[in-house]
């Protein structure tokens, strides 16, 4: 499929996303045919398109991923706030279409969850892990989509559940376990997006870390990824996929 031709759905246009993927897209050469909101009509403008990139809200998702299976359309997903439960449902609907889902689109970011996989992998639990995020006073789901997968990366290393998650602590919690992994979600003003991620032993702290200045990152990524997935195989690929960094 030739690049020039690519046409995309923007889903969730009036948002601070949407807005931006318009404004990035001409200038990589993809064709907006569509930019749709709360109440518009999706499967009437469906067909147009040859990718839906939606960034609108969790309780459009299922519709999103409904709507273009029938129309057999690939799916770029950046709306974050499902719960897990939500999340395992949607993603057995997404798994049917080609479908880049992620939390996250920026390169450097996508680069920082590499990163995390491999500190993870080889730091022992005699290092404390310690995710925090700050984000626009705005934002309404916390912590993060980025926030939660760079817990998932970490979970998944060190073989914990979710309840392994501590998500902020106060009164007199005791002293801090080697099985607990803690979540800080700041907000406030207009941060775009920061993320840290530090593991601290006795005597030494490694801080991996990725602030984001610029809106326009998440939109470039979230281009490529539709110009990635335009002609995949049904499944449900991420940045990593779409970056090569598996």
């Amino acid at each position: 499929m030739s690049v020039m031709a690519l046409r995309i759905l923007i889903n969730g246009s009036k948002g601070r996303m949407g807005q931006a993927l318009a404004a990035a897209a001409p200038d990589l050469g993809l064709k907006v045919v569509a930019a749709l909101d709360t109440g518009d009509d999706l499967a009437a403008a469906v067909p147009g398109c040859d990718v839906i990139v939606d960034f609108s809200s969790p309780a459009a998702t299922a519709n999103v991923l409904k709507v273009a299976r029938a129309h057999r359309k690939a799916v770029v997903l950046g709306t974050t706030g499902h719960s897990a439960a939500a999340k395992q449902s949607l993603r057995r609907l997404a798994a049917n279409i080609p479908c880049v889902w992620a939390g996250n689109f920026s390169i450097g970011v996508n680069l920082l969850f590499a990163l995390v996989d491999r500190a993870a992998g080889i730091l022992g639990p005699d290092y404390d892990a310690e995710v925090i995020e700050m984000h626009h006073r705005f934002k309404k789901d916390a912590p993060s989509g980025t926030a939660e997968r760079l817990l998932e990366i970490i979970l998944t290393q060190r073989k914990l559940g979710r309840k392994a998650l501590r998500h902020g602590r106060s009164g007199i919690p005791g002293a801090r376990t080697d099985s607990e992994v803690g979540v800080h979600a700041l907000r406030g003003g207009d941060v775009i997006g920061d993320h840290t991620v530090l593991f601290a032993a006795l005597g030494e702290r490694l801080e991996l870390t990725h602030k984001a200045s610029d809106r326009a990152i998440f939109a470039r990524g979230a281009l490529r990824a539709a110009r990635w997935v335009a002609d995949r195989k049904p499944g449900v690929y991420d940045m990593q996929d779409v970056l090569g960094l598996r």
